[in-house]
């Protein structure tokens, strides 16, 4: 029969065991990379997933292998035209080597940091030699290869590798960009001004010519207005005249109803005539005789 004491050292014997296989084993997970440290010394690096076994007095430190965003702030550029630029760009990487990342960087937050000045100092570099209009307009998508691939190059010696880098914007600073749109502003205006200047001239251009026709026209019809008068008049003196010479006495009578068609018009029948003047005379005789029996045509 066991003793109480040979219980207590087996199940203190199996805790250990268990104490022991637990701080032996460790698991990768699939999105991580793995480096085991003895003393505070990297000894090995686990890529694989799964699970891995170590020394009890090993530790593990895990680093991340997806793609990670680098951030950076808007930072003020000039370009070789000396106009300056405030630039937002942004960067993707991962850790390729990670002994060297841990040798050199230690963290993901140190490694940002570093990424951030050596991301500055590209933009610097590759926006610096060429000119405005290059950079937010002509050939912006072949200046973020280059900055990648001098990023890349310079972040290897950490052991990250630069997935890529784009500019999200490239601008002027705000003093500067108020200044050119009050710049095309002014551009516009004058150009509008000067389109209704050339506008108004042409108008102009069209109604003098317009006025011009106009008062040909109109001098042309009353010219032939009065030659065609002239020769209705004539022709009426001619049909009177042959009137008169074939029936005196109707001509007469005719003159004088013309002449009071024309003197009793309506609101205006005041005379200040003798009663027994020729105007009257085919009032008192229809004959148109007057007392001296005389006739006399009444003048129109």
């Amino acid at each position: 029969m066991r003793s109480p004491v040979t219980g207590i050292v087996a199940l203190l014997a199996a805790l250990l065991v268990v104490i022991v296989a637990y701080m032996s084993l460790f698991t990768v997970q699939q999105t991580e990379q793995t480096i085991v440290l003895q003393f505070g010394k990297p000894v090995d690096v686990v890529t694989d997933p799964g699970l891995h076994f170590k020394a009890p007095w090993n530790s593990v430190i895990n680093i991340d292998k997806r793609i990670l965003d680098l951030e950076n702030p808007s930072q003020e550029v000039i370009a070789s035209d000396q106009k300056r630029l405030v630039v937002d760009a942004f960067a993707r990487y991962r850790i390729k080597d990670a002994l060297r990342f841990y040798q050199s960087v230690g963290s993901i937050q140190a490694a940002n940091l570093q990424l951030t000045s050596l991301l500055n100092a590209a933009l610097r570099r590759v926006l610096g030699e060429v000119n405005f209009i290059t950079v937010v307009r002509d050939d912006r998508e072949k200046l973020m290869g280059r900055i990648r691939e001098q990023l890349d190059k310079e972040a290897d010696g950490y052991g990250i590798e630069v997935v890529d880098v784009r500019i999200r914007r490239a601008d002027l600073p705000e003093q500067n960009s108020q200044a050119v749109y009050q710049r095309m502003q002014t551009e516009r205006q004058r150009e509008a001004a000067e389109f209704r200047a050339q506008g108004g001239q042409k108008a102009q251009e069209i109604r003098s010519k317009a006025d011009r026709e106009a008062t040909v026209i109109i001098a042309e019809a009353n010219s032939t207005a009065e030659q065609t008068r002239g020769v209705g008049d004539a022709e009426r003196n001619r049909l009177f005249a042959e009137a008169y010479g074939k029936d005196a006495d109707f001509f007469a009578f005719y003159r004088s109803m013309t002449a009071y068609e024309n003197g009793l018009k309506a609101n205006d029948t005041r005379f200040l005539l003798r009663p027994d003047s020729d105007f009257f005379r085919y009032f008192g005789n229809p004959s148109g005789k007057t007392s001296a029996g005389a006739e006399t045509p009444a003048k129109p």
